[in-house]
């Protein structure tokens, strides 16, 4: 498990807003030294950007992803030959998490060969937005978001990895996510019957009042949230596979009857599980 399936897990939960977004052409000499408030993104269009951060160099081509996570200290210089690129600052939050990206390795230089196809969508959907034409900004926010859903792809499978330097705070949030890996297993493989916020609390080895605490610091929904989440998740594919009953797929997620799923799956998805298909 990499985590990043827990992306795909809450994804109802995720949230992404572009504060602002822009194309900047820097000619030659350019250097910057600075950190962001937000998440920023940089596609690159023309010449290349050689990045220092600590004691790394890194340099992005065009077509390249530069991803920065907030408050990453760097410096930035296009050499003797001009350059140019997007740049986006965005938020993203999972539930009330707001920084929930620190706790993965996806800051870097993204090689063009892993995006192009979404980047080139992104740089037509960005050149629209600029003459504020019909739906631009929503479809914006919705291709940014698949780009970023393709680099956690991209690192889930191991072809990507970023490599700028991460900080000690940085390091703790991974570390609690990774702390709860166990915790988030035993969720998956026992969905078929009643959890308890206490047996949790046990396999992380906390107290059951702690565990809440961290859990929710960590991924921004409640142990409880996180259980539903999955069995909602679970039930709609059962529907949609039309192989299981209303009564065995609420036998099958730790319902003790039809009823109570069925109240639960209403309240969720706002219709009941007889007419979700």
């Amino acid at each position: 498990m990499n985590g990043t399936d827990l992306f795909n897990d809450l994804s109802e939960h995720v949230t992404l807003r572009i504060t602002s977004c822009n194309t900047v052409l820097h000619p030659a000499g350019w250097m910057e030294s600075k950190s962001h408030l937000n998440y920023d993104l940089w596609l690159i269009e023309e010449g290349a950007v050689q990045l220092s951060v600590g004691e790394y160099m890194h340099t992005a081509l065009p077509g390249d992803l530069v991803l920065f996570y907030p408050h990453l200290a760097y410096t930035a210089a296009n050499g003797e030959t001009p350059c140019r690129f997007i740049y986006m600052h965005f938020d993203f939050g999972l539930g009330e998490q707001k920084r929930i990206l620190d706790s993965f390795p996806l800051c870097g230089v993204v090689p063009a060969r892993l995006v192009q196809e979404e980047t080139e969508r992104l740089r037509h959907l960005f050149r629209t937005h600029q003459h504020a034409s019909g739906m631009s900004g929503m479809r914006l926010k919705g291709y940014l978001l698949l780009l970023m859903a393709r680099i956690m792809e991209a690192y889930g499978a191991g072809e990507y990895k970023g490599e700028l330097a991460v900080d000690g705070a940085r390091q703790v949030h991974a570390g609690r996510l990774l702390l709860l890996r166990a915790t988030i297993d035993y969720v998956r493989n026992n969905l078929h019957r009643p959890i308890r916020i206490e047996e949790l609390a046990d396999v992380a080895g906390m107290s059951e009042k702690y565990f809440i605490r961290y859990f929710k610091q960590a991924l921004g929904v409640t142990p409880g949230q996180f259980i539903y989440q999955l069995r909602m998740n679970r039930a709609r594919e059962m529907i949609y596979s039309g192989r299981y009953s209303i009564q065995q797929i609420s036998a099958l997620l730790g319902y003790p009857d039809p009823y109570s799923f069925s109240k639960a799956f209403k309240k969720h998805y706002k219709v009941p599980p007889s007419k979700f298909v």
